[in-house]
């Protein structure tokens, strides 16, 4: 082992990994732990020897290729190899046959409410707040040139393309080409493939699929053994697949997680959530990394959730930390047990995102679908007390983007709906992503805007957007997006009598003398699980009501100490794809440098350029923090999850997170 000693070659590898200005400081615990990592060198060569040929490139090869990385989120999964460059970027939604009447198409529609008087009129006045922000007319204000003239119409769209062009901006790293598409989304084909049949009998099939469907539902044609000629229609559905299905077949679609937790609901039981999350994941790993569940044990797993499932703030009593932790202890057992992971390690967004871009110190923004959070790390390690949690994300701009054009008189007479209808979501988020930036001045845009009818072609209407500057500004003026259509799941489904923090080790909780561990009650006798439990009141977050600006404020400052406060405001790190709009970092630097109360003495504000794309940040950390876990300390194994649970050996529990993110941290942190 003594070959291991202060080289240039092991500083330059640190460097090269991380990215990190101050890695050399830090190479004497991290060789402590590539020590360790005698099995990962050719038995025929010297540790020593191996650590001076050892290229970056070839330590993600050799140690990523069995690491599987899983970042779930509300509207999509991330998953891939870590040695891969990019994951794949899945929306996390899967649509199941069904054969209820009357038939939801949105398992969650029911839920939904109408917008009230009330969030009305707050909603047109943060819209003037906004408007005044973007020196725009207000929302009650005639415009005078509302109309313009055809050339320089003409002349402005050609300059919004070019933008985007430069931007680069992407949706989903499987289809990497996605510039400003005019182009209208299929109708999934329902159908299972028939390998025997010829091609026009598939085309007679899918022409004639709403009465098939029909003749299925109403003369029990279910209860019969179709023959090999017969179409026979899928019973799940994945991916974009799910969210491109027609409102006229027999299919229900189905969200696991809603605005960053598990969405059980009194529609969606709890039993079911877990086995929509792993018949995704399931699909994921067989159809798209092809890895079979006979070869799985061969495989690890890396869990990056989000920070909302793991919330430890001030604002929350231990019960709702309780609370959020077995939503953690669910997914693990999704992981190991179902799809059988040899072992698994958890790990946070926001610390895996600091490693992603090759940090150690950062305030980091995450902007998802349906959930903004901010969460500060120093030196490695996440402070818990700095989590905020925001329920507003990218799709609820996208239905701001909707109210705006309908307000406005732009949008076509057409039926959109976007909470019975998602492939009118997939539209919206589209024109979002193609159309909408944060700048001053008037911001209008000429786009097609299409109509998705049942079965029916989609059609296209030419037509001027306009105010496209708005909808993204919601995200500092938090009621123009209304998020209370789409409100986040109850939190009094769930009990953890098994915490797995070690100090509620000796606290009793209440629980049924005749329920047995690990069986949930409810599940099968067709009672709500809420009724088998005491509900324990909690207290809502108060950032929840404020804008972005105002959470990171609140996030930085209140860690105490003037130094690290003045490093967070000039270490900001976005992440997320709401992340990738144009305009953001210079308004959110604006607008956070306005919102720090004048007797502090911080003047500079900043926001830092991603170094990886900002949609996969993340996961890309989550791949990082598992190769260079050369100990794995802190992962837990198959075996010892599926006997014990949260105990190990002799009753010894696991460590919370925190603890098990600065685990892999320590080989880097002094």
């Amino acid at each position: 082992m003594g070959s291991i000693r202060n080289t240039d070659h092991d500083k330059s590898l640190v460097v090269k990994l991380w990215g990190h200005r101050r890695a050399s400081k830090r190479i004497r615990s991290w060789k402590g732990a590539i020590s360790k990592a005698v099995t990962f060198r050719p038995p025929e060569l010297p540790l020593g020897d191996y650590l001076k040929s050892v290229v970056p490139s070839q330590l993600v090869s050799e140690r990523g290729s069995n690491l599987v990385v899983i970042n779930p989120g509300s509207a999509n999964v991330r998953i891939g190899l870590a040695s891969q460059d990019a994951p794949f970027y899945i929306p996390h939604c899967i649509a199941r046959f069904t054969t209820q009447v009357p038939k939801r198409n949105v398992q969650d529609q029911m839920l939904n409410s109408q917008v009230t008087t009330v969030q009305h009129m707050e909603r047109e006045r943060a819209y003037d707040v906004a408007a005044s922000f973007l020196k725009i007319p207000f929302l009650d204000e005639e415009v005078a040139n509302n109309a313009l003239p055809r050339k320089e119409m003409k002349k402005k769209n050609r300059y919004n393309h070019e933008a985007v062009l430069q931007m680069g901006r992407v949706d989903g790293f499987n289809n990497p080409q996605n510039i400003r598409k005019d182009t209208a989304f299929a109708w999934t084909n329902v159908y299972e493939k028939n390998l025997t049949s010829s091609s026009a009998t598939n085309e007679v099939v899918v022409n004639k699929r709403v009465d098939i469907e029909s003749a299925d539902q109403h003369q029990g044609a279910a209860s019969q053994e179709p023959s090999s000629s017969e179409p026979k229609l899928k019973q799940l559905i994945c991916g974009e697949e799910a969210l491109r299905i027609s409102p006229a077949e027999p299919y229900c679609l189905c969200r696991p997680i809603r605005r960053g937790h598990l969405n059980i609901s009194q529609h969606y039981p709890m039993q079911q959530v877990l086995e929509d999350l792993h018949a995704i994941w399931e699909w994921i790993l067989v159809e798209k990394l092809h890895i079979p569940l006979s070869e799985r044990i061969m495989y690890s797993a890396i869990l990056v959730v989000p920070e909302t499932f793991d919330n430890r703030g001030g604002n929350y009593c231990k019960f709702y930390s309780s609370l959020l932790k077995a939503e953690i202890k669910e997914m693990l057992s999704i992981v190991l047990r179902d799809l059988r992971f040899s072992s698994a390690v958890v790990h946070q967004e926001g610390l895996a995102a600091v490693f992603g871009n090759g940090l150690s110190t950062a305030c980091v923004v995450n902007i998802g679908a349906q959930v903004a959070s901010v969460t500060c790390v120093e030196d490695g390690v996440a402070l818990p007390t700095t989590e905020k949690t925001l329920p507003f994300g990218g799709e609820d701009i996208s239905r701001c983007l909707l109210w705006t054009q309908r307000h406005h008189q732009t949008w076509p007479q057409i039926r959109t709906d976007v909470l019975s209808k998602p492939i009118d979501l997939l539209m919206l988020n589209r024109l979002k992503e193609s159309y909408c930036e944060i700048k001053e001045g008037e911001l209008d845009a000429v786009a097609i805007v299409h109509s998705y009818e049942d079965n029916m072609p989609a059609g296209s209407h030419k037509t001027r957007l306009a105010a496209l500057n708005v909808p993204p500004v919601g995200l500092f003026y938090p009621t123009l997006l209304v998020p209370d259509v789409y409100p986040p799941p109850s939190r009094s489904w769930f009990h953890d009598y098994e915490d797995m923090l070690e100090d509620t080790w000796q606290m009793d909780f209440p629980r049924r003398p005749e329920m047995p561990d690990g069986l949930f009650p409810g599940i099968n006798v067709g009672l709500p699980m809420w009724d088998n439990y005491p509900v324990f009141p909690t207290k809502p977050k108060k950032e929840e009501k404020v804008g972005l600006a105002e959470a990171i404020t609140s996030s930085i400052l209140s860690t105490g100490r003037i130094e690290l406060q003045r490093k967070l405001f000039c270490s900001i790190q976005l992440i997320g794809g709401v992340a990738l709009t144009t305009g953001l970092v210079p308004a959110l630097e604006d607008r956070v440098l306005h919102a720090i109360p004048p007797n502090e003495a911080i003047d500079t504000v900043e926001v830092l350029q991603s170094r990886t794309n900002p949609t996969f940040v993340s996961w890309k950390g989550g791949a990082i923090l598992g190769i260079l876990d050369f100990g794995r300390d802190a992962w837990i194994h198959r075996e010892d999850w599926i006997r014990n649970g949260i105990h190990i050996g002799s009753g010894r529990k696991y460590k919370d997170s925190y603890f098990l993110q600065a685990q892999a941290m320590c080989y880097i942190n002094s």
